[in-house]
Formats: C-alpha cells, structure tokens, sequence
C-alpha cells in the first residue's frame, strides 16, 4: 500500500506550490534574495489561472486624472462593505503605485497615453474624492493585462534562476508538531513521488470556482490550497463570500472584463431599459460586482430577462468605435465570437452573473503568514506556512472585490512574503527532521483515491457537487435553501465514498488527478454553505433575503471554519481589524453603502 511507494527528497530553503501572479511574485522575489526556492505546479506556469485576468491592476498613479491612494482605501474598504482589514487594506493601497511601477520595469507591456503613461481607465466601484466622481484607476494592459503580467513574471523568474517543478501534483502538506514541514507531490510524467522539504512553505494554489457549474474559473481551479489547510487542522476565513461576476457568456461562463463597461458598454433587459440607471443612479453600469450581479438576477427573476426564456441580459459595445474595440478590448471581442457567435461591433453579448471569485480563503497578516487562531490569540501563526493570492485570506476584499485589486493583491502580498521571507529564512540551512510517519496521512489519502473501486464515475459526482452549489449557494440565498444545499452536499460527501477510478497507473492518469481535485472541491463547498447559513445577514456578496440588512453589531467580524476528518464544520469568528496602520487616514466607520 502506501509505504510500497518509493519517494524522492528534495530540500529547500523554501517551496512555493503554484505558479500564477502570486505564486511567480513570490518565487521571484525568493529567488532574488538568495534564498534556495522551489517552485511546483500541476500545469505549465504560463497556463495558471491569472492568465485570465483581463481589465487592469488599480493603482492610484494619476496618469489620467487626479487620484489619492487614499481615496482607493476608501473604495476598497467600502467595497469589503466593511468588513476587510484596514490595516491591510491601507498596505495594499499605499504599496500599489510601487508594485505596478515594478512591474513595468519588469517588462509589463502596459497601454500606454499619448504621453507614453500607463493607460488607466475607470472601474465599478473606484471614485476619486471620497466617492464624489469616477476614478481613472486600472492599470491595463488592453484587456489582457493578467496574461501580461504572468509572462513577464515568468521570464523575471527563468532570468533570476527559479526552479520549477513542472506538472506536479501536491498531494498534502506535511506537518510535524504544529508545523509546516514541506509537502508531498505526485509527478505526472514519470508517476514518481517526491518529498519537499523546506524552512517554509507558501501555498499560492488560486481559487476554488471549480465547486460550481458555472464560473469564469479555469478547470485548474479547484481550490487545492483551501482543502490542505483544512486537512491541516486550519481554519477557512469568510469562505462564505463568493463573487459572482455581472458578465460571464451566457451558457459558456466565460469572463468579459468590467473594463468593457469601464470603456462605455451597458446593460440592458428584456425590455431594452437600461436598468442599471434604477439600482445605481450615480455609478449605473459601474457600480460594485455585487450590486450589478445582483439587479441583473432581480431582473431575470421578474420577468425582464432577454432571450426566448428571459434568462439572461445583454452587454452593449456595438456603439463604440471600432478602433476602440480593438485596441483597449481585442480579447473580449475573440472571446464574444467564439463563445457567443456575436460580432461585438454589431450585436450585444448575452450575459449572465457568474461564480468568480473567491473572497475567503486560509487566513493570513500582511506578512502572508499563516494564521491559526485561538479565541485568546486570533493572530496566532502557523509556522513555516505562507499564503499568498485568491488562496490567501488576508482580508482586503472583505465581502466583495473591487475589480483589479485581485491583480494588485496578488503582487503586493506576495512581494511582502518574499521580503518576510528573506528576513526569517536562514539560505542553506537544512530543513528540521521530522518522523517518516508525518507523510503518511499524504500518502494514505493517495492511495486510498487511487484504488477506489466504487460504482460512480468522477463527473457525476462532480456534476451534482456543482448543481448544488449553483442552485443553493448563489446570489440570493436563504436559511431554507441553504440547508437543502447541505442535504445534498452531505449526500455527494457520501458519494464520493462510492467512486471508481478506472485507472491504476501513475503515469499522466487524469483520472486520479480529477479524482483528487474533485475531493478538494467538496471539502471546501461544504464549508462555503455551512459559512453561508451561518451567517444571519446581508453583506457584500452573501445575500440572504431572509436576512436582508447588514448587521453590523453581531456580524462585524471573521467567519472561521474547520473542518475535521470525517468532513463535519465547526465554526468560529474573529475581529476584523477596523484601524489602519498609520495616522495619514482615519478609520473608516461602518456606513451606508450608496452608489
């Protein structure tokens, strides 16, 4: 069985699992300062997931306009409807302008003004003045601006020595007395297995939108990371918060940049109304993910969607200037025309909100240590653990993301991990010891996945797991859907008890690999309803209309979940941080939110 696997050993000053933005920032910035870093990913790391990322990085530059990193505090912390940590929040805001400057230096193919500037445009939810009028914040590289970041990061790596390992497959991390020792990996080309060992480890493993039928998510992302932490012992933070974006392609999901309203498309319904101008007068088509995503379901719900089934509404750009479309938005009209067979410059793309972002993940300070907190210490760490990116929770999207902070999150946290790292990382010196019997639970969940002989094959499985969270965890819930979602979940936990993997090799055996996957997945669904019952208000992106006000006095904090073996949750809270880290701006209270 398990032990009659032979397994190579690795060491290294750090190992970094991922290799999207966060994941190649970090190694970059690793391998820069003289620390011996690995880099492993399950797919080649210009294929990672940030590639996807189109409209922009916010930055508050002022190359179009007048701008304040203040200002995008502000935004950003309303945007959480507050609750993101304002001490980290105010570091993303204060450290952006230096990170998107880095990155040109780097070589980001950045748009550019006629002023040879970097192009910014505006975004739903950023303002300048204290929500007084629209900011030109987003820092674009046409829309393709998270493509052009990873290739850049990639060859900053390659150029500064990185080593990948490519096409390997994490099983688990490896922890010995309440740390981190480093991982376990299954490589795909030879079916080897390999034990990392490391000073510290940084899971930088993206999002988990896979748990849904439809999502802007590549395939890859099936929230690898979230499901360690959980087998780890750690909490989830405010796994409850999932972004549905306004414009995914109608039966496709795939993702149309924001950017595309911020340069002049709008939404209509059924009716040809501009809808928007009714839930948003102010801001209209550009107010917040959740407030779009929401007034788009509203209209589906009551009758004025388009379409011979009125479900779902257009996205306008065919009055905008062709050279326009071609120049600031040339994916976006590939993508409507091999997705939806539309012809951008004539016809509007049939839209409809779709699972985008994850807001919560495995908790973390600005440092991108990982947090294991305790009712008497909720800041305490986990040694030898990082998490950087949409894996990470360090809490400056709050309960929805402002559109191009994913970006600006996962360079400056990821930058800040690295310099953390090069302060506690001692170059050379060899990992800590550990008993052989540490990879064993690894190992064991590995085998046990791979000669399982049930009856039900890994899509079907899959497929329900999906259509449940659709169905019962989108954007409007309540307390009796959500235990409903339970039921089901509960009865796709025991499914997976039944799987059958038909195929016994190591060797490229996708099979197994989705079967693993698809474990992963489920953990972290059960824990996102559990969350989303669990919390008994109106806040960001959970909408539940049994609940429909925030409530600030009891729900002014962290959602926490564990989960142990046998898959039950257990949930807890911790304070959000409401002051931020110096005296330049004051804190934000908790307001009205009005757009």
């Amino acid at each position: 069985m398990s032990t009659a696997y032979p397994i190579e050993h690795h060491n290294y000053d750090v190992v970094v699992v991922g290799a999207g933005g966060a994941g190649l920032r970090a190694t970059l910035g690793m391998t820069a300062a003289g620390l011996k870093a690995a880099c492993i990913t399950k797919v080649f790391p210009t294929r990672s997931h940030t590639v996807a990322a189109q409209g922009g990085i916010g930055a508050a530059l002022g190359n179009m306009g007048e701008d304040d990193w203040r200002w995008h505090m502000y935004d950003t912390v309303k945007g959480s409807d507050w609750l993101g940590d304002q001490d980290a929040i105010e570091f993303m805001c204060r450290n952006a302008m230096a990170a998107v400057i880095e990155l040109e230096h780097f070589g980001v193919p950045f748009s550019r003004t006629e002023d040879g500037l970097i192009y910014q445009r505006p975004f739903g939810g950023h303002t300048v003045q204290w929500g007084k009028g629209l900011a030109k914040r987003a820092c674009a590289a046409a829309d393709r601006t998270g493509h052009a970041m990873l290739h850049t990061l990639y060859q900053q790596c390659l150029r500064h020595n990185a080593e990948f390992f490519i096409e390997y497959i994490v099983l688990d991390l490896v922890m010995d007395q309440g740390r981190c020792c480093g991982v376990v990996a299954w490589r795909l080309e030879d079916g080897t297995l390999h034990l990392f060992r490391a000073q510290l480890v940084v899971l930088a493993t993206g999002g988990g939108g896979r748990a849904y039928f439809s999502t802007t998510q590549a395939h890859i992302c099936t929230g690898d990371g979230y499901a360690m932490g959980l087998r780890a012992g750690l909490p989830l933070q405010d796994m409850e918060f999932i972004q549905f974006h306004p414009t995914g392609i109608y039966g496709a999901g795939c993702l149309i940049t924001e950017g595309s309203r911020g340069e002049g498309g709008y939404l209509t319904n059924g009716e040809g109304e501009r809808f928007m101008e009714r839930y948003a007068p102010a801001a209209k088509d550009l107010a917040s993910r959740d407030v779009v995503a929401r007034a788009m379901a509203i209209e589906i719900r009551e009758g004025r969607g388009c379409g011979p089934q009125r479900d779902h509404i257009l996205l306008h750009l065919e009055h905008l200037e062709p050279k326009v479309l071609h120049q600031r938005l040339p994916g976006i009209s590939e993508t409507a025309k091999i997705f939806a067979g539309v012809d951008v410059t004539r016809q509007p793309i049939p839209v409809l909100p779709t699972a985008h972002y994850n807001m919560g993940g495995i908790p973390t300070n600005i440092h991108g240590e990982v947090l294991n907190p305790t009712a008497n210490d909720p800041e305490r760490t986990m040694p030898g653990l990082m998490a950087v990116g949409e894996a990470a929770c360090v809490s400056v999207h709050g309960a929805t993301r402002l559109g191009t902070n994913s970006l600006l999150d996962l360079v400056v946290f990821a930058r800040a991990a690295a310099q953390h790292a090069a302060e506690i990382v001692e170059p050379g010196q060899r990992p800590g010891d550990f008993p052989g019997s540490a990879i064993e639970p690894a190992l064991a969940r590995f085998d046990q996945v791979r000669h399982a002989s049930g009856h039900l094959k890994t899509g079907e499985i899959r497929s329900s797991m999906q259509r449940t969270m659709q169905h019962h965890c989108s954007v409007f819930r309540t307390a009796g859907v959500l235990e409903e979602g339970l039921l089901k979940m509960s009865a796709v936990t025991g499914a997976f008890g039944d799987i059958a993997v038909a195929d016994r090799s190591l060797i490229w055996n996708t099979d197994l690999v989705e079967a693993l996957e698809l474990d992963n997945l489920i953990r972290q669904a059960a824990v996102v309803l559990h969350c989303a019952l669990y919390r008994t208000e109106t806040r960001g992106a959970h909408a539940r209309e049994d609940f429909p006000q925030r409530d600030d006095q009891n729900w002014l904090k962290h959602t926490l979940a564990w989960q142990n073996s046998d898959g039950e949750v257990r949930l807890g809270s911790r304070p959000v941080h409401l002051n931020p880290l110096s005296n330049e701006v004051q804190a934000f209270p908790p307001a009205e939110r009005v757009y």
